[in-house]
């Protein structure tokens, strides 16, 4: 995955803004043993090129343990386990049963948050199993936004998730490298690199509260093209950190 002739220079296009994002909230540290997860979408794998370019194109020592946390809903992981055996790193899979949990148990008719709650769970778990101290999440400046408008419509909280956040039960730090980035970036990334991705087979896919939020977005960067821009530069404001 490095970089040559036929891409576009990633320094400039990307990486920069990742390192930047590193070194402005102190993500990563020397022997880190770093989780991603990977739940098998373009975001997700997009976080986990990333993640091995950052390792082989800078200063930065650390290493890689790709996680994915099966909802139990018959995906087929296969392509990730692929793409991690050919990039050399281990790929673990967490099987689970959330997905029984929450549309056969408890038939949720808002399913979203008590299902990353369980994920969150299982993917620290699993985290702590392997050795690691750190976990990295391929959030992107869209979900910072979006984030910001959920709490702000269903909760009345000018909130929204921070890049680097200490977990004092479980003492593992939750990372966010792609906070600078956009997710167009992400999603021209997935297709130069050919990233592989898996079908999403959630019964509540594309059908949630945050698409909503992902249609007011579009409309504010529809009048103010910059608005994306804007919003990080707000935000990171010392008078505003208390938002994140």
């Amino acid at each position: 995955m490095a970089p040559n002739s036929k891409h576009k220079n990633y320094s400039k296009w990307f990486l920069t803004k990742v390192k930047h994002a590193v070194i402005d909230f102190g993500m990563l540290e020397k022997g880190d043993k770093v989780a991603v997860g990977v739940s098998g979408g373009k975001d997700s794998m997009a976080l986990l090129c990333i993640m091995l370019l950052l390792k082989k194109w800078s200063n930065f020592q650390f290493d890689i343990y790709p996680i994915t946390v099966d909802m139990g809903l018959n995906m087929d992981y296969s392509p990730i386990k692929e793409f991690c055996d050919k990039e050399g790193i281990p790929y673990h899979i967490e099987p689970t049963q959330i997905g029984e949990i929450i549309f056969d148990v408890r038939q949720e008719s808002n399913p979203c948050a008590l299902c990353a709650n369980l994920r969150r769970g299982a993917l620290h778990g699993a985290a702590l199993e392997l050795g690691c101290n750190k976990v990295a999440l391929g959030h992107h400046v869209d979900d910072l936004i979006e984030t910001f408008f959920l709490n702000l419509c269903y909760t009345g909280r000018f909130a929204t998730f921070k890049p680097k956040t200490y977990l004092d039960r479980t003492n593992l730090w939750v990372i966010r490298p792609l906070i600078y980035l956009h997710e167009q970036t992400l999603s021209s990334l997935a297709v130069l690199e050919k990233l592989p991705t898996v079908e999403n087979l959630c019964p509540a896919s594309g059908n949630t509260k945050r698409e909503d939020m992902k249609e007011i977005v579009a409309f504010l960067e529809g009048r103010f093209p910059e608005i994306k821009e804007r919003f990080l530069t707000a935000l990171l404001k010392k008078e505003n950190n208390e938002l994140w």
